[in-house]
């Protein structure tokens, strides 16, 4: 009796056969999980596209928290996992599912298709590298293609320079970076970045500007860590109390909604100095 091709080795074999330039990482529960999600999301796309962020976002509560789910194989793939989530990957894919809802293209095909817009420079997997690692080069890039826009700046936000060097000062936390080719091009990407500017909402002013962020914004949590930029990301929801709280997938177990707002969440995280805001377009 034949053994069975794994779902991952057939969605690889598929993809290569079909002659797209990049292969996806997805296992059978994965694809099934998304099947169940469209199911599930089914209905919730709002006019306010915001809106739609968190309704999609909720879905999600309760979703494990599990570190470096793109950190995987010899090779950089578009790694779909929706049964485990860091708080990019959470980002992401909320902003993938919503995107997809408002072009009514739900099929997993389109789902990939803007996954990998969202995750790589460009909108093009091309290696390890073009991964948008550091999140305000995220938020940057993303807005170029249409799909958010900063709006740290009308929110009261201040501009800093500062240098962006953690993944090279800190190659051995980074598997990929073994790679001396991987390594040249992640130092390309943070010259680039150091020669641009971060605006940032102070944490001292993020109460006083709190009724300017509107629920569905992505909030990305800036650092006095040397060389990094954002520690953290999540999703802003205004909840019954009337004030702004942070969905996102927290390490501290899973997918849930901060029990304090935002002002209150960020003084308790260590050398947080404020945050960067990204609402969706639409």
């Amino acid at each position: 009796m034949k053994k069975a091709i794994p779902f991952v080795v057939l969605l690889s074999l598929l993809t290569v056969a079909l002659g797209f330039a990049q292969q996806i990482t997805c296992s059978a529960q994965d694809k099934q999980a998304f099947e169940d999600k469209i199911i599930e999301i089914d209905g919730l796309l709002e006019k306010d596209l915001g809106k739609t962020m968190v309704s999609v976002g909720k879905t999600f509560l309760q979703t494990p928290y599990v570190a470096q789910t793109l950190e995987i194989g010899e090779t950089e793939t578009l790694v779909v996992n929706l049964q485990g989530l860091d708080c990019t990957t959470f980002v992401e894919n909320v902003l993938t599912f919503t995107l997809i809802l408002q072009k009514e293209k739900t099929d997993f095909d389109s789902f990939t298709e803007i996954l990998e817009t969202i995750r790589y420079k460009d909108g093009r997997l091309d290696g390890y590298a073009s991964r948008l690692h550091y999140f305000s080069e995220w938020i940057a890039n993303n807005e170029q293609k249409g799909l958010v826009r900063d709006i740290t700046s009308e929110i009261g936000g201040t501009e800093i320079t500062k240098e962006i060097n953690f993944m090279s000062t800190h190659r051995d936390l980074y598997p990929f970076l073994a790679d001396d080719a991987n390594y040249d091009k992640i130092k390309a990407s943070e010259n680039f970045l150091n020669n641009e500017v971060i605006c940032y909402l102070p944490q001292d002013q993020i109460e006083a500007n709190e009724h300017l962020i509107q629920s569905g914004d992505i909030i990305a949590l800036t650092t006095s860590i040397e060389g990094l930029d954002i520690t953290h990301t999540g999703i802003a929801s205004r909840e019954t109390d009337g004030r702004i709280h942070l969905l996102h997938a927290s390490s501290s177990g899973e997918v849930t909604i901060s029990e304090v707002p935002l002002v209150d969440y960020l003084i308790k995280v260590n050398k947080n100095t404020g945050i960067m805001v990204a609402r969706i377009n639409g």
